[in-house]
């Protein structure tokens, strides 16, 4: 089963919210299977401008962060028809376009779930859930995934 990690995730591991977050966020990365936790090419852009604006890191630092997430994980790239899918999915249930081409790659990669705390926890477009990975009570999935 392949799972989708949102930008916040990383974010979270590259310490931006505090150690407490970065601890957990590292904890749940090390606990899914590296072949099948995959990154959209969306998360590693976003993350970048996390990481230069609101953490205050250099342009190369953040560069060097990127490409050592794109290194630890499979990428799912953003195609025309993600872009085209992403659109209609923004229209129909009113999200950023941004967050629908997150969700549109994990689709199309076959995830069958993104991993966020920023979306609609419990959201299902296309086969993908989204769940919020350090709730109280975990989606059974991600659970199942996790204790393997």
């Amino acid at each position: 089963m392949n799972v989708a990690v949102d930008t916040n995730i990383l974010a979270y591991a590259e310490g931006v919210n505090g150690l407490q977050n970065k601890q957990a966020a590292i904890a749940l990365l090390q606990a899914l299977p590296p072949e099948s936790t995959l990154l959209p090419v969306q998360a590693l852009g976003e993350l970048f401008s996390v990481l230069v604006r609101k953490a205050r890191r250099s342009r190369a630092d953040a560069s060097a962060a990127v490409l050592s997430w794109g290194d630890a994980f499979p990428l799912i790239e953003t195609s025309n028809d993600v872009l085209l899918a992403a659109t209609d999915l923004a229209q129909a249930h009113q999200l950023s376009l941004w967050d629908a081409v997150m969700l549109s790659a994990a689709a199309d990669a076959r995830c069958r779930l993104l991993l966020s705390e920023d979306l609609q926890d419990g959201f299902t477009w296309r086969g993908v859930t989204v769940t919020n990975p350090f709730a109280s009570r975990r989606h059974p999935l991600l659970e199942a995934l996790i204790s393997t």
